[in-house]
C-alpha cells in the first residue's frame, strides 16, 4: 500500500454526490491514496459504474437535500466503514438562471435545500464519528460564486456564500476536538456542467455560446478553465500531515477568477 502526501492507508472517506463529476474524481483520488471510500449519490447509473468499477467502496443511494436519506447513508457508512475520517461534502446542484424577479421560488428552495442544508444534514450526523478520529476533516465544496457577486445565478451564488459561514463556524466550533473544517472553492471546472451553465448564461444574456465562454476565460487571471483533478488534488493535500494546521479556510482553485 501507497502513502501520498503522507496520507496512511486506511482512510476513512464519506464523499458526497460522488458518483460522477468533481465528486468521482475526488472519491478516485482518495482510493488511488489506498483510502476506504463510500459514496452517495442521486445517480443509480453513477452508481452502478461506481460498482462496476469499484466493488470495495460503499456505495448508497441518497439525496442529501432529504434528512431521511441522509439518516440512512450514514447507517450505511458505519456498517461499511466502522467510522469516519474524512466528510468531502461535494453534493451540489447549478440551480436556476435568471433575473431575480423571474426566478422560480421552487427552483430557490430546491438549490438551498441541496447545496446549504445538505451539507448541514451531512455535517451534524458526521462529527459523531469524526470526534472518534484522529485525523478528522470536513471539507465543504463552495464555489468561487461563494467570495464573488454572480448576477442571474442568485441562488447558487448565496448557497456557496453560506457554506464559507457554516464552515468558518465549524472550524471554531469543532477545532477543541481536533476536527479540521475547510472550503473548496471551485472556479470554472472544465466539463458538462459548466458548458451547460454557459449556454444557460448565453440564452438569457442574447448571445452565443462562444462568445458567453470567451466572457467567462477572460475574467480569470491564467486565461483557462481549472480540472477536477485540481479541486481533488488539493482535498487531498488538506486531508493530508501536510494540511495538519489548515482549519477554517476558504481556498480557491480556479487561476484566480477576478469577477463573474
Amino acid at each position: 500500500m501507497t502513502e501520498t502526501m503522507g496520507l496512511k492507508p486506511g482512510l476513512r472517506v464519506l464523499v458526497t454526490a460522488g458518483g460522477g463529476g468533481i465528486g468521482r474524481v475526488i472519491a478516485e483520488t482518495f482510493a488511488s491514496a489506498s483510502a476506504r471510500l463510500h459514496v452517495c449519490d442521486v445517480s443509480e447509473s453513477a452508481l452502478a459504474d461506481c460498482r462496476s468499477n469499484f466493488s470495495d467502496w460503499g456505495l448508497t443511494h441518497c439525496d442529501v437535500s432529504d434528512e431521511a436519506q441522509v439518516a440512512n447513508l450514514f447507517e450505511e457508512v458505519k456498517a461499511h466503514l466502522g467510522g469516519l475520517d474524512v466528510l468531502i461534502n461535494n453534493a451540489g446542484i447549478a440551480g436556476p438562471t435568471g433575473g431575480i424577479g423571474d426566478l422560480d421560488t421552487q427552483a430557490w428552495r430546491d438549490t438551498i435545500d441541496v447545496n446549504l442544508n445538505g451539507q448541514f444534514y451531512c455535517a451534524r450526523l458526521a462529527v459523531p464519528l469524526l470526534k472518534q478520529s484522529s485525523r478528522a476533516s470536513i471539507i465543504g465544496i463552495s464555489s468561487v460564486a461563494g467570495r464573488l457577486g454572480y448576477a442571474w445565478r442568485t441562488p447558487y451564488a448565496a448557497s456557496k456564500w453560506a457554506i464559507i459561514g457554516l464552515v468558518k463556524s465549524l472550524a471554531i466550533e469543532l477545532g477543541p476536538d481536533g476536527i479540521r473544517v475547510n472550503a473548496l472553492l471551485p472556479g470554472i471546472v472544465e466539463g458538462p456542467r459548466i458548458e451547460k451553465v454557459i449556454a444557460d448564461r448565453a440564452e438569457a444574456a442574447g448571445v452565443s455560446y462562444e462568445d458567453m465562454e470567451r466572457e467567462y476565460i477572460n475574467k480569470v487571471s491564467l486565461h483557462r478553465m481549472v480540472s477536477a483533478q485540481d479541486v481533488a488534488n488539493q482535498a487531498m493535500f488538506l486531508c493530508s500531515p501536510m494540511g495538519a494546521n489548515i482549519s477554517g479556510q476558504a481556498i480557491s482553485i480556479c487561476g484566480n477568477v477576478e469577477v463573474l
